[in-house]
C-alpha cells in the first residue's frame, strides 16, 4: 500500500518524525512565546503606575531575549544535556545543524523544537521574576542578574527534575508543566532578590495604582490562552493527554478566578480586576483534579496574600508588586502536594510513556487500592523536591544578587526613584502627558452663541485650557 505524498519520508521529513506531534510542539511553543512576548509585557506595562510603565515592560522584554541567546549557547545543554553531575548536563552550544535535525531525546520532533519549547519556558520564568522587582530594581543589575540566574539556578532545577537523568525524575517526582521548576522557582526567587533589592519608594508603596486596568485584562488574556500551550504541550504529543491538559487548565483557572472574586466580595465588599488576574494566575498553575484545584488554588493563596501577609513579620518587610510569592511560590508548591495526592498511575502513565507502577500513585488512589505505601512514597518525593527548589533557589538567588551588587547597585538611587521611566530609559510611556497646547478659534458657533475651538500644537498650560 503506498502512503498520501504528504506522509512519505524525505530529508526534511525523516522516518522517526511525527508531522503533527511537529506541528503541535512549535504551536504550543509560540503560544508559550506570546504569554511573555507580549502578554506579560503587556501585563507588566499597564499594571503599574504610568510613571513606571517603560521599566516594568522593558524588563520582561529584555528577559526574554537575554534568555534565549544564554538557552542556545549553553544553558540548555546544562539543562537537558550529557550529565556533568547528579543535578547538572555539561554546557554547550545547541546551534550546531546536525544536533538541531535529530531527534529530540524526547518525542518525535526534532531537537530545534525542543530547543525553542524549553526556551520559552526558561524565558517565562524569568519574567516572572521581574514582577517581584518593577519599581526599584537597577536596570543595569538585571542586566546582569538575568543569564546569571538562568545559567546557575534555573538549569540546576531543571536538570534535576525534567531532565531523564536528573536526580528527582529518576526518584519519580511530577512536575506536569513547571509548577516546580517554574512557578516555585520564580516565587522564591523573586521574594529573595526582592530581600537583597529592598522596596520601592514610600510614595510608590502607598500608591502604585494601574494606568489602565482595560489593558491589563487583555494582557491577562494573553497569559490564561498561553498556557494552553504550556501544558498542552507539556506532554509533548499531540494525544490525548494533552487534550485533558488543555481542558483541565481552562477549568481549574476558572474556578480559581469565581473563588478569588467571591471571597474578595464578601470579604471587602468588592470584587476587583486585579483580583481576577490573580485567581487566574494561581489557577494555571494546577493540572489535575481541576475543579477542587482550582477551589483551592484559588483560595489558599488568596489567604496568604490578603490576610497573612500582612501577620508576617518578615513577608511585610518584602515589597512584592506583583505578588509573585502568593500566585507563584504558594500555588507552584500547593500544585505539587496536590498532585502527589491526587495523581491517577494511568494518566501519569500515558504523560510520561513509562509501565511503572510503583511510580506516580497519588496518596488518594494508593488508599482506595490498597497501594498506600506507594502513595505515601510519592508524597515525599514531591515535598522532598518542594524543600530542594525552596532551598538551592534562595541560596542560589541569593548569591547571585550579593555578585551583582559588587558591580553595579541593585537599587536605583532617589532621585530615579522618584523619576522612573524618565530617568532610567529618557523615555515616556505617555508622550501626550506632558504635552501643552492651545485651542485657536475659527469660527463661531451661531446656534449656540459660543466659539468654536479645534486644536493645533502650541504652548498653554492645562489651567489656561480649562479656563477656555
Amino acid at each position: 500500500m503506498e502512503l498520501p505524498p504528504n506522509l512519505l519520508t524525505d530529508e526534511a521529513s525523516p522516518e522517526w518524525m511525527n508531522k503533527g506531534d511537529n506541528a503541535w510542539q512549535l504551536t504550543a511553543a509560540t503560544l508559550v512565546g506570546l504569554q511573555s512576548i507580549p502578554g506579560l509585557v503587556i501585563l507588566y506595562g499597564s499594571l503599574v503606575k504610568k510613571t513606571w510603565a517603560i521599566n516594568s515592560a522593558f524588563m520582561a522584554f529584555y528577559a526574554f531575549a537575554a534568555v534565549l541567546l544564554c538557552w542556545v549557547a549553553w544553558a540548555f545543554r546544562m539543562s537537558f544535556g550529557d550529565k556533568l553531575a547528579f543535578f547538572l548536563g555539561k554546557p554547550g552550544v545547541a546551534l550546531d545543524e546536525k544536533f538541531l535535525l535529530g531527534q529530540a531525546f524526547l518525542g518525535l520532533f526534532p531537537t530545534a523544537t525542543m530547543v525553542f519549547f524549553q526556551g520559552v519556558f526558561a524565558g517565562i520564568t524569568l519574567i516572572l521574576i521581574a514582577g517581584a522587582l518593577l519599581g526599584r530594581m537597577n536596570i543595569r543589575a538585571w542586566m546582569l542578574f538575568v543569564p546569571l540566574w538562568v545559567t546557575f539556578s534555573y538549569s540546576v532545577t531543571a536538570f534535576s527534575i525534567w531532565c531523564p537523568d536528573g536526580w528527582l525524575a529518576k526518584l519519580g517526582v511530577i512536575d506536569f508543566a513547571g509548577g516546580y521548576v517554574i512557578h516555585l522557582s520564580a516565587g522564591v526567587a523573586g521574594v529573595t532578590a526582592a530581600y537583597w533589592v529592598g522596596p520601592r519608594s514610600e510614595k510608590d508603596r502607598e500608591n502604585f495604582a494601574s494606568n489602565n486596568m482595560i489593558v491589563v485584562l487583555a494582557g491577562a488574556g494573553l497569559l490564561w490562552m498561553g498556557w494552553s500551550g504550556f501544558n498542552g504541550g507539556a506532554p509533548f504529543v499531540a494525544s490525548t493527554v494533552a487534550s485533558l491538559a488543555v481542558l483541565n487548565t481552562h477549568v481549574c483557572t476558572s474556578a480559581s478566578i469565581v473563588v478569588w472574586v467571591l471571597l474578595d466580595t464578601f470579604c471587602f465588599g468588592k470584587p476587583t480586576v486585579f483580583g481576577a488576574v490573580q485567581g487566574m494566575i494561581t489557577g494555571v498553575v494546577q493540572g489535575w483534579a481541576a475543579i477542587l484545584m482550582g477551589l483551592i488554588s484559588g483560595s489558599v493563596p488568596w489567604y496568604t496574600m490578603m490576610v497573612l501577609h500582612n501577620k508576617v513579620p518578615f513577608l511585610k518587610q518584602i515589597d512584592d508588586p506583583m505578588a509573585v510569592f502568593h500566585t507563584h511560590a504558594i500555588a507552584g508548591a500547593l500544585g505539587g502536594i496536590l498532585t502527589g495526592f491526587f495523581a491517577v498511575p494511568k494518566l501519569c502513565r500515558l504523560f510520561y510513556m513509562v509501565p511503572d507502577w510503583e511510580k506516580y500513585i497519588g496518596l488518594f488512589y494508593g488508599l482506595q487500592n490498597g497501594a498506600t505505601h506507594a502513595g505515601l512514597r510519592q508524597m515525599a518525593i514531591q515535598v522532598g523536591a518542594i524543600a530542594f527548589v525552596i532551598c538551592f533557589n534562595f541560596v542560589m538567588t541569593s548569591l547571585i544578587c550579593l555578585l551583582v551588587g559588587l558591580i553595579v547597585p541593585l537599587r536605583l538611587n532617589t532621585d530615579a526613584l522618584q523619576m522612573g521611566d524618565k530617568a532610567i530609559h529618557g523615555e515616556e510611556a505617555f508622550a501626550l502627558h506632558g504635552e501643552t497646547t492651545k485651542f485657536e478659534n475659527l469660527k463661531h458657533n451661531k446656534i449656540f452663541d459660543t466659539q468654536d475651538f479645534s486644536f493645533v500644537k502650541e504652548s498653554r498650560s492645562l489651567g489656561q485650557l480649562q479656563m477656555v
